[in-house]
């Protein structure tokens, strides 16, 4: 199973969404990121990303982005593939 890293806050509605379709998808480890709690964490997050809003979401070391893109790789039926690597 892939390495997940998903930068995030506790209360984001997109956050909570993308972590459901990731276990939905047999996802069983998440490493979230909290940038709520410590704002350097969000500043290496809009380094790596060049994104302020979470979540940001890694699988592997490729990024996919927020959860819009990854809503849209699930629905082409590429999500599976990357976490099958």
């Amino acid at each position: 199973m892939a390495n997940i890293v998903m930068y995030t806050t506790a209360s984001c509605p997109f956050c909570m969404n993308a972590e459901r379709l990731l276990l939905n998808k047999g996802v069983k480890n998440i490493n979230k990121i909290r940038v709520d709690l410590e704002s350097e964490l969000r500043l290496e997050m809009m380094e790596k990303t060049g994104h302020r809003t979470v979540p940001q979401i890694y699988i592997d070391e490729r990024y996919i982005g927020g959860f819009e893109e990854l809503r849209a790789l699930d629905l082409a039926g590429k999500l599976e593939p990357l976490l099958a690597s």
